[in-house]
């Protein structure tokens, strides 16, 4: 887009020029303002914000400023307004000497985007200085034989100011033999010479007194004088006249001392003393005193001091020359500095944003770089690159601007930083170049979660631990930084047998170290499946899981427990064995069971006391009690033994159970004996109580039996025509009450117990029969002190029908004796 802008800004001028084309896609705008020097600090120089087509807002947002250029200081950017004011006085003379126009450059820059505009202010020359003469007074001396039209060079004013403010034309007072004439020279420059009007007479007239009074062409008009004094010489007719009016030269920046630049040369045709003629430098700018010096008898110009194209380019120099008569003819020097590639690139930061984020697009902008070179042509041009390898991108944006962008997708976690080095070279001969290093750091996004160090973890805990108890630890790993990086610990709060995963299990939050609950108990649990989660503190958090399984391990806690034979504190267990019975015979079976598991549920088997210990063994593995010898009168009918069992655990831990065996082959015979036993447990006193109880109970119970079959009998009677009328079957009455059945579980288990009932029944009631149990396994004697009889347990031997009446008749018996005995 391009801008024209009219503003004034004194009663003098202020245009504003033309606006040229933005470069690139960093530079959106140029301006140029024209401003009078000398404005006051703080006068509106233009109202930046409208002639570059922005928002004061947009001024604000992006931290709008002035950048780049020594003469920056003299403006200042007011963001509140948008205009440019006066920042520091400006002298033109100061900043420009006779450069024409005059004017300097700098740059405003907008961030987020970054945006570059360029400004060139352009200082109008105001008339703020009066010529002025190198000297006050000069004297000159004329030979009274000067010829009317004889010139005399005279020292031109200096005026710094430039334009129509510089010099504009000279007066000489009085005229009476002289005349002014001003010249110009090809370059433009005037000077000044005074003519001989009319011949001067020494003896009339030994000296004259002139006024020579320069002229600028401002307004108001300033003006400097040069007192003229004239000192009138005899006869010397002849001046001396350079070879050229104007000598140019060129010197190389940086010449050493001592260089010739150049010689000038005058001729005289005076033969003798007055064609000698010597040279003098009569009139220098300010910039080449020091620089160069004179020959003044050969001519030759040479150099001095230290010569530098950066500071001056060129520089005039006037020489004088003079024979001893006085007369005296003028020339000038233009000497031309040539420019050397002896100037390094330098390289500065106008914008740098670090750290930056590395889920930046590719194409953002990182920094801003300008770089200078003081040399002119191609010494000056400059080329800009960065190191290889890196995922970013320099780019020209306008002249000695280059903008840095990142060319591909970062990943902090990979590469946290870059040292980027920019280099700078010239295009001179040989060319220079520059370095510079800038350290461009990588700011973490939350991008990668928490990753355990294992897949799974697997845990291993006694049971009965004490709660607060440390388990086991998880530790997870995020390649992420800062607080992203931080990983705390939850625990799942799942379903674990019916109860919350919490009730059992907890975890650190921060250390990931797991902790029991509460004490455990493998007979209860055996094994816990819990997941531990990771979190990070990224904004949103990430998280990942893992699965930990903790094992139960047992711990000999239970001590074995006595299934069979039941031990009962009112009752006295017997198992028979037959005097004929053979060596091995099964007595019975010790069934116990272990709440433990493994080893520690391994039981084993053996026989702590025993009546006769050589009538009788014990399995260690099964638990079977058999005889050992074959069974002989002599031994006695009542045979006691206790049997220990013990577990496998570290420490072992042990049960014991009383085993009471009767050896006899008919029941008063056993019942005679175990009579003894009732009075070892003194059941005495309470015998008879038992005993009078239990038959008032049956008498009881017999007297209602018969009065429910008689009803039942008269029931079934009424009914029986209906019954045999739709050809039904009456209900089976269930049978009687089954005992608990215990499951086998081989050596260490618990020995099965099964009963049979037959029951046949009838239409008719009268006609229903029922029967004894029938066990499927050895006869077992139980006594009890009340005087009842109960079959408790079977052995697995048959019998006959016949064999279990007679017994039943012989238990009816020894009952009776029993009871007349008490």
């Amino acid at each position: 887009m391009v801008f024209l802008k009219i503003r004034s800004a004194t009663k003098w001028q202020v245009y504003t020029l033309l606006i040229y084309i933005c470069i690139s896609h960093v530079v959106y705008g140029q301006v140029r303002y024209s401003i009078p020097e000398e404005m006051a600090k703080g006068s509106i120089v233009g109202n930046i914000a409208e002639d570059l087509g922005l928002d004061i807002k947009r001024l604000k947002s992006g931290r709008a400023r002035v950048i780049a250029g020594d003469s920056s200081r003299y403006v200042e950017l007011n963001t509140d307004k948008g205009i440019l004011v006066v920042n520091e006085r400006m002298d033109r003379e100061l900043l420009c000497r006779q450069i024409s126009p005059c004017s300097f450059d700098f740059e405003v820059i907008l961030e987020n985007p970054i945006q570059l505009y360029r400004v060139t202010i352009e200082i109008v020359d105001v008339n703020d200085h009066a010529p002025t003469f190198p000297k006050d007074e000069i004297h000159l001396e004329i030979s009274e034989s000067a010829l009317p039209g004889a010139r005399f060079l005279l020292d031109s004013a200096f005026d710094p100011d430039v334009g129509v403010n510089t010099i504009q034309s000279y007066t000489l007072k009085p005229t009476d033999h002289f005349i002014l004439k001003l010249h110009a020279r090809p370059d433009g420059s005037k000077y000044v010479e005074m003519m001989l009007q009319t011949p001067l007479d020494r003896e009339k007239l030994g000296s004259l007194a002139l006024i020579l009074t320069a002229f600028d062409g401002g307004d108001p008009q300033r003006s400097g004088t040069l007192k003229i004094n004239i000192i009138v010489l005899d006869a010397n007719d002849n001046s001396p006249v350079f070879t050229q009016a104007l000598y140019k030269a060129t010197v190389l920046e940086n010449a050493l001392s001592g260089s010739v630049v150049t010689k000038v040369s005058a001729t005289d045709l005076d033969k003798g003393i007055n064609g000698e003629v010597t040279y003098a430098l009569t009139h220098t700018t300010a910039n080449a005193e020091g620089l160069f010096q004179l020959d003044p008898n050969t001519g030759e110009i040479s150099v001095v001091g230290d010569i530098d194209f950066e500071k001056k380019k060129n520089y005039e120099i006037n020489v004088q020359a003079k024979d001893h008569w006085g007369l005296i003819d003028s020339c000038k020097v233009i000497i031309e500095v040539v420019d050397l590639n002896d100037n390094v690139p330098t390289i500065s930061l106008t914008s740098f944003s670090s750290p930056i984020s590395e889920d930046s697009l590719p194409g953002t902008t990182v920094a801003v770089i300008n770089i200078k070179d003081l040399d002119s042509g191609e010494n000056g041009q400059v080329k800009c690159s960065i190191s290889k390898n890196l995922p970013f991108i320099i780019k020209s944006s306008i002249t000695n601007y280059y903008t840095l962008l990142t060319e591909d997708k970062l990943d902090r976690e990979m590469v946290s930083e870059y040292n980027i080095t920019l280099t700078a070279t010239d295009e001179g001969s040989p060319p220079l170049s520059s370095n510079k290093t800038i350290l461009l750091k990588i700011s973490d996004v939350n991008d990668n979660p928490p990753v355990f160090e294992q897949k799974s973890y697997s845990a291993n805990v006694i049971e009965n631990n004490s709660p607060g108890l440390s388990i086991a630890s998880v530790k997870a790993l995020d390649s992420d930084c800062c607080h992203n990086a931080r990983v705390s610990y939850l625990l799942d709060d799942a379903q674990v047998n019916g109860a919350a995963a919490s009730s059992y299990i907890s975890v650190n939050s921060e250390s990931g170290v797991i902790y029991a609950v509460r004490s455990f108990d493998y007979e209860h649990i055996k094994a816990i499946k819990i997941n531990i989660i990771a979190q990070d503190g990224g904004s949103p958090p990430l998280s990942s899981n893992v699965t930990v399984n903790i094992h139960i391990q047992d711990q000999n806690d239970n001590s074995p427990q006595i299934l069979y034979p039941v031990q009962s504190g009112v009752s006295l267990v017997a198992e028979m064995v037959a005097r004929s019975a053979d060596v091995g015979y099964l007595v019975t079976k010790v069934v116990a069971v272990d709440a433990d598991s493994g080893q520690n549920a391994w039981l084993s088997y053996k026989l702590l006391k025993a009546t006769d210990r050589a009538l009788f063994e014990v399995g260690s593995q099964n638990g079977e009690i058999r005889t050992s010898r074959q069974v002989s009168d002599k031994d006695a009918v009542k045979q006691r033994l206790v049997v220990v069992v013990e577990d496998n655990g570290q420490p072992s831990r042990s049960a014991t159970v009383n085993v009471n065996v009767a050896v006899a082959d008919s029941f008063p015979e056993v019942l005679s004996e175990f009579s003894d036993f009732t009075h070892d447990k003194d059941y005495n006193d309470s015998l008879t109580f038992y005993l009078v109880l239990s038959l008032a109970v049956v008498s009881f119970l017999f007297i209602v039996s018969v009065i429910v079959l008689v009803s039942v009998k008269v029931y079934r009677w009424r009914q029986s025509r209906l019954f045999y009328k739709s050809n039904g079957n009456l209900p089976v009455i269930p049978s009687a009450y089954y005992p608990p059945r215990y499951a086998d579980v081989g050596a260490t288990g618990t020995l099965q117990h099964v009963y049979n009932y037959e029951v046949c029944m009838t239409t008719d009631s009268g006609k229903s029969e029922y029967r004894y149990i029938r066990p499927v396994s050895q006869n077992l004697v139980n006594v009890d002190p009340s005087g009842t009889e109960t079959l408790r347990h079977v052995q697995k031997e048959t019998v006959n029908g016949e064999a279990i009446e007679q017994q039943t008749v012989q238990f009816k018996e020894a009952f009776i004796r029993l009871g007349k005995k008490e």
